[in-house]
């Protein structure tokens, strides 16, 4: 039997000797993921290590220019005929897009056409330009000017960061919606973090609670080499990260 949502993957294995979970288990930091999310990531590694629709420098091979190590997610859930797959997400970016046909969608595409990001960021690009031109020509005779132009650019870049986070609203079970802004203040942050609302637990759960797909199990790992500061290891597993995703899911698994 199929499925009406694009996203929802049957697992190629049989789950005869697998326990299905009855309410959402997530991968805590002492813990094994859930014996069905190994089962997903390891169909889903095998798609990474295969595919060949896209390209993504993950350091594995010779490839030249970033290495981009990349969080991948995998969420077990049921549809509505009672059959059990998984959804796939990715945090961030993939190969320079937010769209690939085996990922669940972002919250909110920012890399859309003449979206209010690339306009906003043109604007910088623009003052940027002007106070290098005036800093070229004299420093201290424009310096007046190009305090106020940097105050102007900051307002602006505060102002597109929030536009930002306007766009990203979060549902929860009960089918409850809030402002990534109103969930970060909830928990006593001033503002949510840059990047926050891009991980791939959240997408996840979001795609889940728009089409009617239960949760039942949800786990993340890192493909790829690590950035030099951090310490992400190749096909590892991960619990959903405490500064970005912490407050979001408290949001979208009440109750």
């Amino acid at each position: 039997m199929t499925t009406t949502s694009p996203f929802f993957i049957s697992f190629s294995k049989s789950l005869e000797d697998v326990i299905i979970p009855t309410q959402l288990t997530l991968m805590q930091s002492d813990e094994k993921p859930h014996p069905l999310c190994v089962l997903a990531a390891e169909e889903l590694q095998n798609y990474l290590q295969n595919q060949n629709e896209w390209q993504h420098n993950f350091g594995l091979a010779d490839d030249k220019g970033t290495v981009i190590g990349k969080m991948f997610g995998v969420l077990v859930v049921q549809n509505a005929a009672k059959e059990i797959g998984y959804l796939a997400a990715f945090s961030g970016k993939l190969a320079g897009s937010n769209s690939h046909t085996k990922f669940v969608p972002p919250i909110f595409d920012l890399l859309t056409e003449n979206s209010f990001l690339n306009k906003g960021m043109e604007e910088l690009t623009v003052m940027n330009q002007e106070i290098k031109k005036l800093k070229d020509l004299d420093v201290v005779a424009n310096k007046e000017l190009i305090n106020q132009l940097k105050a102007k650019r900051k307002q602006h870049s505060i102002a597109l960061q929030n536009e930002i986070f306007n766009h990203y609203h979060f549902l929860n079970g009960a089918g409850e919606a809030k402002s990534l802004i109103d969930i970060f203040a909830t928990a006593g942050y001033k503002n949510p973090p840059a990047g926050a609302g891009e991980c791939a637990g959240p997408k996840l759960l979001q795609y889940a609670f728009q089409h009617q797909l239960k949760p039942l199990a949800l786990t993340e790992f890192w493909w790829g080499l690590s950035p030099k500061s951090a310490t992400w290891k190749h096909k590892q597993f991960y619990p959903c990260c405490k500064e970005k995703c912490e407050p979001i899911l408290a949001h979208m698994l009440k109750g």
